[in-house]
Formats: C-alpha cells, structure tokens, sequence
C-alpha cells in the first residue's frame, strides 16, 4: 500500500505538471514546488530561534488553524512559526501574512522531502489542522520524536480509515502524538479503529468568528453607503455559479424590498458576469463603485477577496454558497451574527452546518421555488428572523474555546 501511495502521489504531481498551462491553479501548485526545498533551507539556515510548524490544505484551513497560530504568538513570543500550505488558494492570499514569520507551500510527501524538510525546519512541534495527513511526513515527525498534533479533526464513518481494508491509513493517523476532534462521534470513529489518543476540543472556527464580530469593525465607506437606507439586505457569500439559478429569482422577486451585496467565491469576468445578468442596469461593482452610485444600485458586486467576514455585519440574511457543488463554504461567519442562512442540499459534511440546520437557524433548499418559500416565511415575519438571530448567537459562543483547550495540551508539549 506504501508503494502505491507513493505512485499515486508521483502521478498526481505529474498530472498537475501536464495540465499546468491550461490550469492556473495547477500553475501556481507546480511553479510554488520549484526550487522549493533549497528555497527553505536557505532562508531558514541563519535561524537561530525555536520554530513551530503549522500545516494548513488551503484557505479554509488557516481560518481554523489562525486563532491557534496567534494565540501561540501570543504565549511564547519567542518562538517563530512556520506555515504551510498544500494548496495556492491558500498560499497565494495568506503567503504575507504577518502572522506566521516565514509561509512556504508543503514540499511533496516522499521520503526524501519529509527528511530535508524536518531537517531545515527542527520544528519544537507540528500542528496539522483538520486535514492532511502525510504518511512520510508525519513518520519523520514520530521518528524525530516531534510532538505532533492535529486539531478540529472531524471523520465520518465512510471514510478510508475505517474501511476494512484501511490499515496503511489508520497508521498514518497513529503517527500523530494526539488528535484534538471537533466532536464526539469522530473520536468514537478513532477508538474504534485503535486510535486512542484523541479526545473532543471543538472547532477552533468557532474562536476567529466570535473574535471578528466582536472586534472593532473595519471601515467599509461604500458598504455603509450602499446600505444606508436601512433596507434590509441579503448577503451572498462564496457563490458559485451553480447556485445562480436558485438566487437569480430571489434576486429579481425581492429587488424592490432588498438590497444584496454578492461576493462570488472566484473572481472572475465569467462569474461577475453572471450576477449581473441576474439584474441587468441594478449590479454595481465595488472596485468601480462611488457612494452616490452605490446608493442607486440594488446589487453591490464584490469584485475583490478578503472582505466577506466583515460584510456579515452589514446583513438580515445570508446564503451561503457551495452546497449546489462541491460542499458548502463558511457558515459561521455568518451566523456569528446571527443572520438566517440559506444553502443547497450539499451539507451533510459539516457539523455546525446539521446543526444550524436542526436548530431551525440554517435551511437548505434544492430549487428556486423552494428557496422563495422559506426565505418569504422568515423575511414576513420579523419576530421569528429574531428569534433565528438569538439562537445562532448562543450556538457560536457556546461552542467557542477550542483554542484555549488545545493550547493547554500544546504548553503540556513545549514547556
């Protein structure tokens, strides 16, 4: 099974080298691996100060792993991070992040790199957050005895792990030192598969949401314009573009009564243009937008990146994108500020999304007409809209403190 992990690793970068001029993304993963080992070692060689290594896949992953990574900044301010990334969604936005001290892309997982890797980062501990699970890396770091943790871990029954057949992949996950889960049927998973070294911390997510709805909020000049006629508003978030045809008769039904500002997870000429045919002459993008013609406009077209968990403050309700696809995007930015949420049935693979959804706070639909309906049930009705507000606001805060139970085992580690 080594072997073939090895093959399929080998032929999934060759795949991405084949497909690199035809596939930005597949560019930017194979251009951010060249040269990328002796990159690290040069830059890391001088360093003379404990570092910890963080493992993020992607963008949605460093939102998990932030609060852990700053609240480590925080405690031992003489320690550097290191920040990794598997994929350029998240190294291509996050690589400046102030921070991490240094943030490179994740070498690919063979022997070799795992040893020259460990070797230039003689990182104090290793923490993966949610995903990710690299057989050589993660043995290196059990060879080297590196206390190595993964944090808001969450399984499913049908995954490989628990498979009969799985067992190169259950002792991947022995490899690590201990598995912080965000719930409690995921560490039941792992004891059942002889991974005992687990126990339930929650979702660190639910830290950074409750932290940016209570920070000071940033100034958004266009955004307060474009909303200051106190109409209520609907944000989109992360839209795809199979959702279009379930929001664009939202979009033209409710154009007189509401306001929406729409932030498309991929910003491209194809995707802008595809909200704007949904209401043709009432779209305005904001990179081209000025107060007075905001204030005119029924659409404000988010044509940038890093602003959404700030536009929630802004809204009365959200949709959430995603769940028409390949699964939904970040509830909890959203409900953090106790908006009703709307998505498409694609769901079911997370936890705070079932529960919102049992709660009555969160509602999937499979069509338009499905869609009208229950958004006209909550949008005539303002006292269950409220009702919905006060019960998403308890469920994130009740859920938050993850972060402190995981640094607890973490000062356990590196004291």
């Amino acid at each position: 099974m080594r072997f073939l992990y090895t093959i399929g690793l080998h032929l999934y970068a060759l795949l991405l080298r084949l497909v690199a001029p035809f596939v930005p993304k597949a560019a930017q993963w194979t251009a951010g691996r060249r040269g990328l080992l002796p990159h690290i070692q040069a830059t890391l060689a001088a360093e003379t100060a404990p570092l910890v290594w963080f493992h993020c896949a992607s963008l949605g992953e460093f939102e998990q792993g932030r609060p852990l990574m700053e609240a480590y900044a925080a405690e031992y301010p003489a320690h550097k991070i290191v920040l990794t990334f598997f994929s350029p969604s998240g190294y291509e936005i996050r690589k400046n992040w102030p921070g991490a001290d240094y943030v490179f892309y994740l070498p690919l997982d063979t022997a070799a790199n795992a040893r020259a890797f460990l070797t230039a980062v003689q990182p104090r501990l290793a923490v993966f957050v949610k995903y990710e699970f690299w057989y050589y890396f993660l043995t290196e770091l059990q060879r080297r005895q590196v206390p190595t943790v993964c944090v808001s871990a969450i399984f499913r029954a049908e995954q490989v792990f628990f498979k009969p057949w799985g067992g190169f992949f259950r002792r991947i996950l022995s490899r690590f030192t201990h598995i912080f889960t965000q719930n409690q049927a995921s560490r039941e998973l792992l004891q059942q598969a002889g991974i005992a070294q687990a126990s339930v911390a929650g979702d660190t997510r639910f830290d950074t949401v409750v932290r940016t709805a209570e920070a000071s909020a940033r100034v958004l000049p266009l955004v307060e314009a474009f909303t200051d006629d106190w109409a209520p508003v609907l944000i989109v978030g992360s839209n795809w573009p199979e959702d279009m045809p379930v929001l664009t008769p939202l979009l033209q039904q409710y154009q007189n009564e509401l306001r929406f500002i729409v932030a498309p997870h991929e910003i491209s000429e194809t995707n802008l243009r595809l909200v704007e045919a949904a209401l043709p002459g009432q779209v305005v993008r904001y990179s081209q937008a000025s107060p007075a013609t905001v204030a005119q406009a029924r659409v404000l077209l988010m044509d940038n990146v890093g602003l959404l968990s700030q536009l929630y403050r802004f809204g009365h309700f959200a949709y959430i994108g995603g769940a028409f696809g390949k699964g939904l995007h970040n509830t909890l930015e959203a409900a953090a500020f106790g908006l009703p949420l709307f998505f498409g049935p694609t769901y079911h693979k997370f936890q705070e999304a079932q529960d919102l959804v049992a709660m009555g706070c969160a509602f999937p639909v499979s069509s338009p007409e499905e869609l009208l309906k229950v958004f006209g049930s909550l949008f005539h009705r303002e006292e269950a809209r409220l009702q919905v507000q006060d019960l998403s606001l308890d469920y994130v805060h009740d859920h938050s403190g993850a972060t402190r139970k995981i640094m607890r085992w973490i000062g356990e580690m590196v004291k």
